[in-house]
């Protein structure tokens, strides 16, 4: 079923619920799809502990340089 025919029957099933029910039809804008944002991991209490860790190693060997 192509979009044209799709638009056709729908027209066509609106018409019918007017005629038959009397019924008011609205129609609505599409929606926009959402933005994705980028998936960040959160950092566990390990991963925590390790960059502080890895930090005090870094400090340590700068001030160990003359």
């Amino acid at each position: 079923m192509t979009k044209d025919e799709l638009r056709a029957e729908l027209e066509r099933q609106e018409q019918r619920y007017k005629d038959v029910y009397g019924g008011e039809v609205t129609t609505y804008a599409a929606q926009p799809e959402p933005e994705r944002k980028p998936w960040r991991k959160r950092a566990s209490l390990l991963d925590q502990a390790f960059a502080q860790e890895i930090h005090k190693i870094e400090q340590d060997l700068k001030a160990g340089e003359p």
